[in-house]
């Protein structure tokens, strides 16, 4: 790891983060950060309902197949360029370091927001679960801080511990989806089984760039495999290896997950279900299939389900401003690695205290948790993701051109080149439907950018603005650092 040392952080105490994550320990990390039953019994509802109802399943397929294209360059990119950092580190490589630096800060963006988003989420659903069991009624951003502080306690510490609270709760709540889909299947379902969910016509009827915002938003982090190179087993296999198991697990489970929520009440009645109440569904559903026991093993699940996501997504931030505090883009504190739990503690410290003043901040707006934290921010984070990872494949495409270590035609330009088209025009279907999101639509229910819009918008923008400016000064007042700054920000 190159050192930008400052005078108050001693040489010691910034070392490498080390570990001996296997590949099923690291994709327990980033499957967790999908949440599979916060997003199977949150966002799928809503893409039901709001996105190309019946066909919403299929979503899921597209997202993977676009997504496994690019991780194949992703792969390809993690065995040549040994140093963790994902995005801003093969952005830096492949596009230079001012587009890495920029890339940098657009990942800080998407994964604060997402995680932000569930700090929301969670908080609304610890609330509304209190007062339904008990009649006592507690502000929800109450419990997003406690919530905040309950995952700082465990960022703070070595990661082997995070990856294993993370594989427990992950186990538990694929198996209680999957026991709901074998007994839908096993039962025949509201209408009987069927393939409508495939169907072209369903699939693309409605708003399906809505639909595809929530889709691919139920992949976020699976990318981030990579921020854990230095804390893996055998980083040269393991990486390419828990990329590819993430994304195929993820889409598959997705998929039929989806497809199961749809055959339980029916093609016919679904939509209609959703609309009733989107939020209840799955426990709605849970309750027909399942019964009373099944539905509150469900509630729970889905609490610990988001608690598992804001975990995983902690400590990916943290790793991001890590390395780039290693490269003198952040203060040099955060390079820091605790002498007992080999962990990056300012910098989770650092996150745990980010994350507090942000919903310290929406609840003194009087911001809905649902309906604009967790919403709002979500759609910022899918979008910026979006647009990151076509960045990244394109990357991919020019590096390999450049250097020509890897001949390998379809890792290197088919994969990535197919990926980058499947991305950027799911960025741009997404921006085109963004106001129906964050309710800017006239009096017809068409999107209208207004004020809103825009401003959540904007800040996809900002952020890269502010790593070029960043990189431009470094540039010119520490020439030194800059000509390091991909290799220091890749840790």
């Amino acid at each position: 790891m190159t050192k930008l040392e400052s005078p108050g952080v001693e040489a010691s105490a910034k070392r490498v983060l080390s570990g001996s994550l296997g590949a099923t320990a690291i994709v327990f990390m980033v499957v967790a950060a999908a949440s599979p039953l916060t997003v199977i019994g949150g966002a799928a509802p809503l893409g039901i309902l709001l996105g190309n109802g019946v066909g919403f399943p299929a979503l899921y397929a597209i997202s993977a197949v676009v997504l496994l294209l690019f991780a194949v360059g992703l792969a390809a990119m993690s065995r040549h360029i040994p140093r963790p950092g994902a995005f801003f580190t093969y952005v830096g490589y492949g596009l230079g370091r001012s587009t890495g630096l920029a890339a940098a800060w657009v990942a800080m963006l998407t994964y604060t927001t997402i995680q932000v988003s569930v700090y929301g989420y969670i908080g609304f659903i610890l609330s509304y679960t209190l007062e339904t069991y008990t009649g006592v009624a507690v502000a929800w951003w109450v419990f997003s801080l406690l919530t905040i502080g309950l995952v700082g306690i465990l960022g703070y510490r070595h990661i082997d511990l995070s990856s294993k609270v993370l594989g427990v709760l992950l186990v538990a709540e694929v198996g209680i989806v999957a026991v709901l889909v074998a007994v839908v299947v096993f039962t025949g379902g509201a209408e009987g089984l069927s393939l409508a969910t495939f169907e072209p016509g369903n699939v693309v009827s409605g708003s399906p760039g809505v639909g595809l915002m929530f889709a691919i938003a139920a992949f976020i982090g699976f990318e981030a495999t990579a921020i854990f190179r230095d804390e893996a087993r055998d980083p040269d296999r393991t990486i390419p290896r828990a990329t590819y198991m993430a994304v195929i697990g993820i889409g598959l489970f997705y998929t039929v997950a989806s497809w199961g929520l749809v055959m339980a009440w029916g093609p016919g009645s679904v939509v209609d279900e959703a609309a009733a109440d989107p939020g209840s569904l799955i426990l709605r559903t849970m309750s027909t299939y399942l019964g009373a026991t099944g539905e509150i093993v469900t509630n729970v699940l889905l609490i610990t389900s988001m608690f598992a996501c804001v975990l995983s997504f902690h400590n990916v931030v943290t790793r991001y401003q890590h390395s780039m505090a290693s490269a003198g883009t952040l203060p040099d504190r955060l390079a820091s690695v605790h002498h007992a739990h080999l962990s990056p503690h300012v910098s989770s410290l650092v996150q745990t205290g980010t994350a507090a003043v942000l919903i310290v901040v929406f609840a003194l707006l009087g911001l809905d948790p649902v309906l604009a934290v967790f919403t709002w921010f979500a759609g910022v984070a899918t979008l910026a993701i979006a647009l990151l990872m076509a960045l990244t494949s394109v990357a991919v495409i020019v590096y390999f051109a450049r250097n020509r270590k890897d001949t390998r035609v379809w890792n290197t330009f088919v994969a990535p080149g197919l990926g980058f088209l499947g991305l950027i025009t799911s960025a741009a279907l997404i921006t085109a439907y963004f106001p129906i999101m964050v309710g800017d639509v006239d009096a017809e229910g068409d999107p209208v950018f207004g004020g809103l819009s825009w401003f959540l918008l904007a800040l996809i923008v900002v952020f890269p603005v502010i790593g070029y400016v960043q990189a431009a000064w470094i540039r010119t007042r520490r020439p030194a650092a800059y000509a390091k700054l991909t290799d220091a920000i890749a840790g």
